[in-house]
């Protein structure tokens, strides 16, 4: 199994499992007199199935996610450099934006606001980490469809 058929089971078990815990919970009290909808116990099973299963993949993606190096790196690092790029691209984006509302004055007389920040330099910063963040996740992206999960 490829780690992307290992991390597109794992998206699949977790959607399974909210779906599983939410009718679980709807059959959790019933009317005297009444049964419930689905059996509890048959979903408890089911539920527990696949925490199980999606344990075990994760410890498998994991494992194959530190122990799979690309260019001095492993999978993990990138994934941990990919994840941080886009926090501080987005952070970089919303005071970009901010920093360009400077707003126009109807007198002479209001006051002023002026950008704290050179927003053509800012942007030109945002895109060069935004092509960086395109290239290690296609990086990541071509590991995940060629590395064997272990």
């Amino acid at each position: 199994m490829k780690l992307a058929e290992a991390l597109q089971e794992r998206a699949d078990l977790n959607r399974r499992i909210d779906q599983l815990s939410v009718r679980l919970r709807s059959n959790a009290i019933v009317q005297e007199g009444e049964s419930p909808a689905e059996d509890p116990a048959g979903l408890m099973e089911e539920l527990d199935g696949c925490i199980e299963r999606l344990s075990e993949l994760m410890k498998r993606i994991n494992r194959t996610n530190c122990l799979t190096e690309s260019g001095g790196k492993t999978l993990t690092d990138m994934i941990a450099e990919r994840d941080c790029l886009k926090l501080k691209i987005a952070s970089y984006r919303l005071f970009a934006d901010e920093a360009s509302q400077t707003g126009q004055r109807a007198r002479m007389t209001e006051i002023k606001l002026l950008s704290t920040a050179d927003v053509p330099g800012l942007r030109k910063m945002i895109d060069s980490m935004s092509r960086d963040l395109r290239e290690l996740d296609n990086t990541i992206q071509g590991l995940n469809w060629t590395v064997e999960l272990m």
